[in-house]
């Protein structure tokens, strides 16, 4: 009852763009909800160039092999000519799952199959860095930032979480390392606090009902143990922000936390770095988000490890003005130079065949 429709939507997919493409066009298939439509396109006889790019991670092969489609799977995306990933990591785990369950041969980064050779390559999605970097330096954003630092209760330290209120994400692990660093440095009390956005998703799933439940009674526990008048340890909002408020957020915030448990890029991470032209504050990055093999100048935690997270978040903290320089000027360097034009761009070019190699 999964698979068959999946089936039914790549097919309808394919068929349309087979009858749509010209000779010399390029096709771009985008994501897992349409891993079928490059090989059922060369069914169909089109000899098109086909490219592919996968926002979500590649599974390890020990896990993909778990599929009862595996193979029809791996065989619809050996139809491109070239596919993108975010990350090295989904790179391997797809050349391993294609030799293993496929006829193909050969590096993973050069697969042969039926005959042709498909191009594999890391090419991690980017954000517009010079768009988030310019409304920074705006009069109105930095005053929304400082309003939004007074709502507060003017913290010496503001931490900022913004995610889709979903269990990939590591909410409720990275709450309870904020509360595990309040009970450990009692110095900080009344001098730091958490900002959790939650951003509603699937709410008429029952999973993420009893999710979303589980962080706001987490909420409470920290706010009624630590709490005290004037200061409330942790801000939680249940609700998307429009993009003016993002910004005050990531322009207010000292210390950003992207600790998803798994997730193929997470720009927020990147969001985060592209606004802070003043090359301050501190990102602590999941291991586990495809973004922390870019951004080496971020401090990478294990979200499964709460301790270690909570030292991480004391660190970050404790971290002087020169040490947050350093750090994020190799962070905005990195985003500011692979941006999304040029992801595109590159994308395209490797399609077409004419790209060079992005990294």
């Amino acid at each position: 009852h999964w698979w068959h429709p999946y089936v039914d939507v790549n097919r309808r997919f394919a068929s349309v763009v087979a009858s749509a493409a010209s000779p010399g066009d390029s096709i771009w298939v985008q994501d897992y909800q349409l891993q079928l439509v490059p090989g059922m396109l060369r069914s169909m006889g089109v000899t098109n160039r086909i490219g592919f790019f996968l926002h979500i991670p590649f599974p390890p092969v020990e896990i993909f092999g778990r599929l009862p489609w595996r193979e029809e799977i791996l065989e619809g995306l050996l139809g491109v000519d070239v596919i993108g990933f975010q990350t090295h990591r989904s790179l391997v785990n797809f050349g391993r799952s294609a030799r293993a369950f496929t006829s193909a041969t050969g590096p993973a980064e050069t697969l042969t199959f039926e005959g042709r050779t498909v191009t594999t390559e890391t090419v991690p999605i980017s954000i517009d860095s010079a768009k988030y970097a310019g409304e920074a330096v705006t009069p109105a954003a930095r005053h929304a930032a400082t309003v939004l630092r007074a709502e507060l209760g003017a913290p010496d330290i503001i931490v900022l979480g913004v995610d889709r209120l979903d269990y990939t994400k590591g909410i409720d692990q990275r709450l309870r390392a904020f509360e595990t660093l309040l009970a450990d440095r009692p110095d900080l009390r009344g001098k730091v606090v958490m900002v959790q956005v939650a951003v509603p998703s699937r709410q008429n799933v029952g999973e993420y009902q009893v999710i979303r439940e589980q962080i706001e009674r987490i909420v409470g526990r920290i706010n009624g143990a630590y709490g005290g008048s004037g200061w409330v340890p942790v801000h939680y909002y249940y609700r998307s922000l429009e993009h003016a408020e993002l910004m005050a957020h990531y322009m207010a915030a000292d210390v950003m936390l992207v600790t998803p448990l798994r997730d193929g890029m997470n720009l927020v991470a990147k969001e985060y770095v592209a606004a802070r032209t003043g090359d301050t504050g501190t990102l602590v990055l999941s291991e586990f988000a495809g973004a922390a093999e870019e951004l080496k100048g971020a401090t990478i935690v294990n979200p499964y490890d709460v301790d270690e997270l909570a030292e991480a978040l004391a660190a970050s903290i404790d971290s002087d003005r020169a040490e947050q320089r350093s750090a994020m000027r190799m962070l905005r360097r990195r985003v500011d130079r692979w941006d999304v034009h040029r992801w595109a761009a590159h994308c395209l070019e490797s399609i077409e065949g004419v790209g060079e190699p992005a990294f």
